[in-house]
C-alpha cells in the first residue's frame, strides 16, 4: 500500500486537486486499492471549508468529483502515516520542515520534482488560472504514479 499526502497552504485549491487527480489516475490504472491518498493544509485559513469552486469546476471538466472534501490541517503524525508527502511550493516545504523537525526519511518533496522540475505548482488563488494548475498537478501526479507503479509489481 502506497500512502500519499498532498500539501498546500489552505487545502482548498492545489492539494485537493492533486488528491483527486491521483485517485482518478490510480483508478484508471486499476490500482486504487493499492493507494491511500489524502491532502492537507499547512495553514489554518480554510479549515473545514470545501474545495474551492475553481478547483471543483476544473476537476468536473475531467469527470472527477471531489464531493465531500473539506480542508484539514497537516499534523506532525502525518509524517509517520504517509510514505510520500508532496508539497505544492517552497513555502509548504519550509512549513513541513518545521512541523516534522526535518525530513529524516526523505519523504517530503515538491510535487513538480517528480516531473523533473524544481518549480512550484501554479497557485490559482493568486492567478485564477486553474488550467495551469491542473496541467502542473497532472504532470506531477502522473510522474509520481509512474515512479511508484513498478515498485508494486
Amino acid at each position: 500500500m502506497h500512502r500519499i499526502l498532498f500539501v498546500c497552504h489552505g487545502n482548498i485549491c492545489r492539494s485537493p486537486m492533486a488528491e483527486f487527480v491521483m485517485k482518478d489516475l490510480t483508478a484508471k490504472r486499476g490500482l486504487a486499492g493499492d493507494f491511500a491518498i489524502e491532502s492537507a493544509a499547512c495553514r489554518r485559513d480554510e479549515l473545514g471549508n470545501p474545495v474551492h469552486r475553481g478547483t471543483r469546476q476544473r476537476l468536473a471538466r475531467e469527470g472527477i468529483s471531489c464531493a465531500g472534501k473539506t480542508a484539514r490541517l497537516l499534523r506532525a503524525d502525518d509524517y509517520d502515516a504517509f510514505d510520500v508527502i508532496a508539497a505544492m511550493d517552497e513555502e509548504n516545504m519550509r512549513d513541513m520542515a518545521r512541523l516534522f523537525s526535518g525530513d529524516s526519511q526523505g519523504k517530503v518533496r515538491k510535487l513538480m520534482s517528480f516531473a523533473g522540475s524544481s518549480r512550484d505548482v501554479a497557485d490559482p488563488w493568486y492567478t485564477g488560472d486553474f488550467d495551469a494548475t491542473f496541467d502542473d498537478v497532472l504532470a506531477g501526479c502522473t510522474a509520481l504514479l509512474d515512479m511508484l507503479e513498478p515498485v508494486r509489481k
